[in-house]
C-alpha cells in the first residue's frame, strides 16, 4: 500500500512537471474506486460520469496552479473532492419529491423518499464536519467564545463570566471568529448551505 501512495506522489509529481501520461496511469488506477463511490451516493450512471469527469476536471485545474500540497494522500483528497461535488449535485437539483397534482390524493405521493432522506442526512453530516473543521482554524479564545454560544447555547452574560473577561470582550472574540470562519470559508471555497 505505501508504495501505491510513493507511486501516487511520483505520478502526481511528475504531471506536474508536465508528463500528461502520469495522470491517464492516476484516473486508471482510480476509477473504479471513484467511481463506485460516486454511485453508491447518487444511483444513476451519467450523473455518476459527469461528476467522475467533474471531480477530475478539479483535480487537472488544482494540480496546474500549484495549489496541491503533497501529502501523500492522493486519493483521499480526490475522493473528498468527488464527495463535495456529489453535495453539490443534490444542492443544484434540490432533489424533493414531486406531487401529481392530479386531484386526488394518494398516500402515495407524501410519503417521503428515503433516498432523499439519505441525500439530507449526507449534505448535513459534511456541513457539520466542514463547520467544525473550520472552528478549530481559529484562535483558542475566539473558539472557546464560539463553541459556548452556538454549541452550549450560553448567554454573553454566562460566557463572560466562565471565562473571566467582559461581555463586551466576550462580544468582539464572537465576532472575530465569525468574520475569521467567513474568511476560511472563503479561502476555501466552501459552502456551508443546501
Amino acid at each position: 500500500m505505501k508504495s501505491v501512495l510513493s507511486d501516487d506522489a511520483l505520478l502526481v509529481s511528475n504531471y506536474i512537471k508536465g508528463d500528461e501520461n502520469s495522470l491517464t496511469i492516476l484516473i486508471t488506477r482510480h476509477k473504479q474506486r471513484i467511481y463506485s463511490f460516486i454511485y453508491s451516493k447518487v444511483y444513476d450512471r451519467d450523473v455518476s460520469e459527469d461528476i467522475f469527469q467533474d471531480t477530475f476536471i478539479k483535480v487537472i485545474n488544482t494540480l496546474k496552479r500549484g495549489r496541491y500540497n503533497e501529502e501523500g494522500k492522493f486519493l483521499p483528497w480526490v475522493m473528498r473532492i468527488a464527495h463535495n461535488l456529489v453535495i453539490d449535485h443534490f444542492r443544484r437539483n434540490n432533489r424533493m419529491p414531486k406531487f401529481d397534482n392530479d386531484g386526488e390524493f394518494s398516500i402515495f405521493s407524501v410519503l417521503s423518499d428515503n433516498c432523499l432522506n439519505a441525500e439530507k442526512q449526507l449534505i448535513k453530516d459534511q456541513v457539520e464536519c466542514d463547520v467544525r473543521r473550520l472552528i478549530e482554524e481559529l484562535p483558542n479564545d475566539q473558539k472557546e467564545v464560539l463553541y459556548m454560544r452556538v454549541y452550549q447555547e450560553m448567554s454573553f452574560k454566562d460566557i463572560s463570566e466562565k471565562t473571566g473577561v467582559s461581555i463586551n470582550t466576550a462580544l468582539g472574540r464572537m465576532r472575530y471568529a465569525l468574520i475569521n470562519l467567513r474568511k476560511v470559508i472563503d479561502k476555501h471555497d466552501i459552502i456551508l448551505t443546501n
